[in-house]
């Protein structure tokens, strides 16, 4: 549902855009960096529209290739946690790396050891 909402709004801005296009197509003159030139409007906010739509899809991408490499790295590390916990479920073997909350107790067993 959200996905047909999405593609209605986007056709409306595309119809609103074509519509305000084809009402101004008087020449202006548009400054360069290197220079001048008469082009009509039309062609001046339908490139202006098309670089947006170009810069936003990029960020867009971008963003979603760094969330699925986010996704990625925390379902290994998922997989790993399960088979950590499935392993210490059968009893094969010991955690390698202590986590934060079983630092503790077992601090506190060495130094009742030693004494």
């Amino acid at each position: 549902m959200k996905f047909q909402w999405t593609l209605l709004l986007g056709l409306f801005f595309a119809l609103v855009v074509a519509i305000f296009a084809v009402i101004n197509v008087d020449p202006v003159t548009v400054n360069f960096l290197f220079g001048t030139g008469d082009w009509p409007l039309i062609l001046v906010i339908l490139g202006s529209v098309l670089m947006g739509g170009i810069i936003i899809g990029s960020v867009g991408l971008f963003r979603l290739f760094v969330v699925q490499r986010r996704l990625t790295a925390a379902s290994k590390e998922n997989m790993k946690l399960k088979e950590e916990i499935y392993k210490l479920k059968e009893g094969k073997e010991k955690p390698t790396q202590p986590t934060s909350s079983t630092k503790e107790p077992e601090k506190i067993e060495q130094q009742q050891e030693k004494e």
